[in-house]
Formats: structure tokens, sequence, C-alpha cells
């Protein structure tokens, strides 16, 4: 009995110690990045021009997000526009130091593109850490209504100019319709970004934004809506919008099997949203220190009322999904990457 006894006193005592420990190791750990954070000033590099999504929602968690990190940090917004955002990205990966200070947002479909072998891809996005995205929602192609074209059968019938700003999602949309659809979109893909997009449909030069959020529609140009001045031609994500249900889903439109997994593939990252990323190489403490400010700053109410009175939608995915759908994307199985390079293959030979 004695023996028992001590046994389970030995064992209690060495669950004890190990629990110590572990909060030992753990304040230790904070205290390090608090230490490391303290006075310190973080970038966030925006892949693309001020006034778009990418830049309003990045700036907004910038705002807010410092103050859930240990050390307090100040966190500054920086535009680092170029090849559709991949400037931003590939500073990030090759350049920027890997210490947890550097961040980025650069455009959803940069990881599949990476899957379908861009080129123009000089970086491993499976290798950045995620973040957090605070807005996951469809994507959406909208015509200037005055520019004659208010459904997907007018725009078979004749050909109309969508701008694009590169040969990103919003020139792969469209192109995926000619060749699946038998659409006549001629594609511009010269835009820096989408306000510029914006204004060449103002002023006649475009009829058709080859993407654009739902959610950034609602939030920037709500006037245009209410006047009916855009018409959303269809919506690209997973499952519908429940405020667009008698739009169509992009995927939806694809008859074959093979061309229904493809328009899947390039569907899949409307979840990745318009997200923030750090390099590869951040030490795990830093990680988990940034992931805990980005789910803290979406529960905090002065960032929420900021983001209410802007009238910006949030739906947040935190950075380890983030990372697991990632991962997802690069595991897609080869005969759906096969058949979106043949539909996209005329891109790609007008880079």
């Amino acid at each position: 009995m004695r023996l028992l006894q001590k046994a389970r006193i030995g064992g209690a005592l060495t669950l004890g110690l190990l629990a110590a420990g572990s909060f030992v190791g753990s304040a230790h750990a904070q205290s390090a990045v608090e230490t490391f954070y303290k006075g310190k000033i973080l970038d966030l590099y925006i892949g693309f021009t001020s006034g778009g999504t990418y830049d309003t929602y990045s700036r907004l968690v910038a705002q807010f997000m410092g103050d859930h990190i240990p050390g307090k940090p100040k966190i500054v917004p920086k535009q680092m526009v170029g090849a559709g955002s991949r400037a931003a990205a590939t500073h990030i990966f090759n350049i920027a130091p890997k210490d947890g200070t550097q961040l980025a947002t650069a455009d959803q479909a940069l990881a599949m593109q990476q899957v379908l072998n861009d080129p123009g891809i000089q970086f491993d996005a499976n290798k950045f850490i995620w973040i957090g995205n605070p807005i996951a929602d469809n994507n959406t192609m909208a015509a200037w209504t005055a520019s004659g074209v208010t459904s997907i059968d007018e725009a078979k019938k004749r050909e109309f100019v969508v701008g694009a700003n590169g040969i990103t999602a919003s020139a792969q949309y469209p192109q995926a319709m000619n060749v699946l659809l038998g659409t006549k979109f001629k594609i511009i893909t010269g835009y820096p970004g989408g306000t510029d997009i914006n204004l060449a449909m103002q002023r006649g030069e475009v009829a058709i934004r080859g993407q654009n959020s739902w959610s950034s529609w609602k939030s920037q140009h709500m006037d245009w809506i209410k006047a009916k001045e855009i018409t959303i031609l269809v919506q690209i994500g997973l499952t519908k919008d429940k405020e667009l249900p008698e739009v169509p889903l992009l995927m939806d439109l694809a008859t074959a099997p093979d061309d229904r997994a493809a328009l899947k593939l390039l569907s899949a990252p409307t979840a990745i949203g318009r997200p923030i990323f750090t390099t590869p190489g951040v030490p795990q403490e830093r990680v988990e220190a940034l992931r805990a400010a980005f789910n803290a700053t979406m529960k905090d109410p002065a960032f929420l009322a900021a983001a209410a009175k802007a009238n910006m939608d949030l739906n947040p995915v935190s950075g380890e999904e983030l990372q697991r759908i990632v991962a997802e994307l690069f595991a897609t199985p080869p005969s759906a990457v096969q058949r979106l390079k043949e539909i996209l293959a005329p891109l790609e030979a007008g880079r």
C-alpha cells in the first residue's frame, strides 16, 4: 500500500513538474516575443494600388492588429505594386528579413497560379506562413450596364472588352468562359489595379471588370449597385452567395466533368480572400503570436466598429485554416490541373 501511495505521489509530482515546466516555457516564449516586438515597426507590403479591397482590408487590419501583438509594434502599410502583386510576394519570399517583421497581402490566386506552373512565379506560396484573411467571399465579373452587355448570352454574340490587372484571375475568368462557353471577351491586361479598371469602365474604354469581390462592390460602389450601373454576369466561388441567388456560378456553367473540376480549381482561391502572410523561416513562437493577434483583431470591438462604419463585410479565416487551404490546392489531382492549363494556355502564349 505504501509503495502504491509513493508511486501515486511520485507520479503527481512528476506531472506537476511537467506542467510547471510547460508553463515556464510558455511564459518564457511569450516574454521573448514581447521583447523582440517591443518598439519594432512591421512592414505590410500591399501588392495592389490604393483604393481596392486588398488595400482597404489590409490597412484596416494593420490599424488594429499591432495592439494585439506582444510588445505592441506598429504595423506600417506600404504599396509595392507590380506584376499583379507578384512583386510584393517575390520580395517577401526572396528579400525580406525572415524574422516576423515583414508582412504582405497579394493576389488570392497566387498559389493556384504556382500549381499551374506559371513561369512568372518566383516564390513558393506553399512555404509562405499564412497569418489570416479578414474576408472570404465570392468573386464576380461585372459589366458596366451602359456598355450593352447584361448577360453571358449577349457576350456570346459580339465582342466586349474586359479590363484585367495582369495574367491573374481578372484575365483567367473571362478566358475560361471564352474557351468553355463561347463568349467573345477581348481581354486587356495592362491595368495596374481595380480602381483603374473602374475608371476605364466609366470612360467606356472597357465594358467589363474581369474580377472583383462581391463585398468590394458593396463597400465601395453600393451606389452603382442601387442605380443598376453595373450588372453581375457571373460569380466565382464554391457555393453561391446568398445575396446573388440568380447569378450563375462559374463552375456550374461547365458541362463536362473535367471542365467542372478545372473550374473548381480556378474558383477555390476565393476562400483565400484578402490574405495576410509572412516570410518562411519565422520562429514558431512569433508565428503563433501573429496568428493569435490576427484572430484577436477579428473580435476587437473597435475593429468591428470601423469595418461596419466603412461598410466592409467580414468573414475571417484563420492562418491555420489558410495554410490548410493552400496545401489542398497544391494537392489538386493532375488531371484537373492539366485541363485548366489547356483552358488558360492562350493567355500564357500572349504573356
